[in-house]
Parts: C-alpha cells; sequence; structure tokens
C-alpha cells in the first residue's frame, strides 16, 4: 500500500466485534479489522482506562495485519462502565486484565500475537509477555513504563519539583486528613472520591486530577493542550477512577518485577519507543528495560514527550511494517 513515510493507513472499519464475558458481571468489548488471514496484533490501551480508539487501527498494514483491539475494563465500550459509581471495581485488577487477555486470544482462535502499546499498556503488555511468553510474537512499544511505585511516586509527586503549583492543586484537591500524607495515600484519597455517590464531588476530583496530569505534560512540543481535561465527560469519569484504584495499589505488582524477570522475554524481538522529553514516564525505564531484556531495541526520539511527535509515529510505523516482513527479523532502525 503506497504512502508517505510517516502517514498513518488509512481508516478502516472492523470485520468482527463482539462482547466477551470474561465473569463477574463483567464484557469486554473487542474488534477485529484488517486482513482475517493476516498476523495477528493486539493493541493494548493506556491508562488504565483510556479504552481503544480508532486512530490505533491506523498503525497496521490492513492487508498484512489481523488487528484486534479491546477496550479493558469498566471503560470504552466495556461494561458496565466506571463511570457509573454502581459499577462494582474490586474485580479489575492487572490480573484480571491478563486474563480477559488470554481468554480472548483463545475465544479468537489466536496461537501468537504480537502486542503493541504504550504508557500503562506497556505495563500490561510486559506483564503479559512474561507471563505468556510462547504466546507472543514480537512487541512494539512507544512510551514505556512499568508501573513501578517509584515511577507512580514520580508522577504524583516527583513531579512537583517542576510544577509546584499545580502539585499544590492537586495535594488539596484530595485532603487526607494526615493519615498516610504518602503518594499512595493521596491517590487512596483521590480513589474514594471517584467512587462517592455524590456527582458533584466525582466531577470535582476528575477535574482536579486531569489539571494535574496535562501540567505534566504541558512543556510538550506537540500533541493537544488538555490531552485529560479534554476528553468527553464519562470517558474521564471513568478514567481518573480507573487510574486512582490501579496507583494507589501499585497495580497489584511486586515493585520492579517487570524488570526484574525481564530475562522472560529472551527470544522475543521488541522495539522500545521513547520520547527524550517524555516527564510523564521519564526515559531511565525504557533505559533500564533494553538494559535487562536482550532482544529489545530502544529508539530514543529528540523531539518528544509522552504525547509523542511525527518522528515518534514514523518509528512506531517502521517497527510494525518491519515485523508484518516475513523476514522481520531484519528491523535494525
Amino acid at each position: 500500500m503506497d504512502r508517505e513515510p510517516g502517514e498513518l493507513y488509512p481508516p478502516i472499519e472492523p470485520y468482527d466485534h463482539g462482547m466477551l464475558d470474561v465473569g463477574d458481571g463483567n464484557l469486554v468489548h473487542w474488534e477485529v479489522c484488517g486482513n482475517p488471514g493476516g498476523k495477528p496484533a493486539l493493541v493494548v490501551h493506556g491508562g488504565p482506562g483510556s479504552g481503544c480508539g480508532p486512530r490505533a487501527r491506523r498503525y497496521f498494514d490492513p492487508d498484512r495485519y489481523r488487528v484486534v483491539l479491546f477496550d479493558q475494563r469498566n471503560c470504552g465500550r466495556s461494561t458496565p462502565h466506571a463511570s457509573d459509581p454502581a459499577a462494582d471495581m474490586r474485580h479489575n485488577t492487572t490480573g484480571h486484565l491478563l486474563a480477559d487477555m488470554e481468554r480472548l486470544r483463545a475465544h479468537l482462535g489466536i496461537d501468537k500475537w504480537l502486542l503493541y502499546g504504550g504508557s500503562w499498556g506497556s505495563t500490561l503488555i510486559l506483564a503479559y509477555a512474561e507471563r505468556h511468553p510462547e504466546r507472543v510474537s514480537e512487541i512494539v512499544i512507544p512510551s514505556v513504563t512499568t508501573t513501578r511505585r517509584s515511577e507512580i511516586d514520580w508522577l504524583y509527586r516527583g513531579a512537583s519539583q517542576i510544577f509546584p503549583e499545580a502539585w499544590a492543586r492537586f495535594r488539596a484537591g484530595a485532603p487526607t486528613d494526615g493519615a498516610r500524607p504518602d503518594t499512595p495515600g493521596l491517590l487512596a484519597a483521590y480513589a474514594r472520591l471517584t467512587e462517592s455517590p455524590d456527582p458533584a464531588v466525582r466531577a470535582r476530583a476528575t477535574a482536579d486530577w486531569c489539571a494535574w496530569e496535562d501540567a505534566v505534560l504541558s512543556q510538550e512540543p506537540h500533541g493537544s493542550a488538555d490531552p485529560y481535561s479534554g476528553r468527553p465527560s464519562a470517558d474521564r469519569q471513568a478514567l481518573v477512577r480507573i487510574c486512582a484504584h490501579y496507583f494507589s495499589h501499585g497495580a497489584w505488582l511486586e515493585e520492579g518485577a517487570l524488570l526484574r524477570d525481564a530475562g522472560r522475554l529472551a527470544g522475543i524481538p521488541g522495539v522500545l519507543i521513547h520520547g527524550r522529553h517524555d516527564l510523564s514516564g521519564p526515559l531511565g525505564t525504557a533505559w533500564d528495560l533494553a538494559a535487562a531484556w536482550p532482544d529489545a531495541r530502544l529508539v530514543v526520539v529528540e523531539d518528544a514527550g509522552h504525547k509523542g511527535s511525527a518522528t515518534m509515529r514514523r518509528e512506531q510505523l517502521a517497527a510494525l511494517d518491519a515485523f508484518a516482513a516475513p523476514d522481520r527479523g531484519r528491523y535494525t532502525r
């Protein structure tokens, strides 16, 4: 398919979709697009709680890929939606999401698939691949995170050294009454606010959280000025509720486990693409992962942060195009 380097593939629509019953009253939305006989690939969205949009389909050559997308529990088109305070979050953990991915793979009759996704999506990809390496053909990650508690602490406290005014407002938005004034305590306080039966309380907590996230990304040269605050109301509320739920629990991951166990990825080719100016998830994590994963290649993008850039998009497309080819092992960018 002819197109300019770095240009996304044309918009496409799914040829199949459904709602997968994953238990505990949860239905996970999934869709498949591209070539039914193509190379299987799974898009793992970020957040947690962002949901998967149609733009993600366009990173894949539709003639060569069979692209699977899904909305993780309680967000996007999955039900129940986390914007509804009645939605039970007890059955939404990293372990549940990993089981959902395996259930979806089996449901679609896929033996192995390429995994693609960044930010929180990269954490879920790494956790899945380390648990099921035999099910993963390749991995492409833009914006690497492993959701260590140290990374969470940087994003929700450490970055206050750069944005003290914005962090003071974020801190004031969820008083902890002197109990657990640390980062987990602050995030747990936000989690409680997002569970409130009062819609005004939920809306205020959501706005305060999104204002902080936007501030951390505010110095990046590319992308919208309000990547969090600018989302539709229900999606924004679900995102913040799920984020607070996950990050106040350290994503139910043993600290440093994904880096410690990166040797399990041996034999899986990977491309890690990270913006030099990413304050949300600084480059050090990607650097450490590349050092621990013998088959990964790190590409540092000099003009990008967490929101990406045209250069970062070109690198993602190049990696996915290379892995779609029969001689996929020749990716050398």
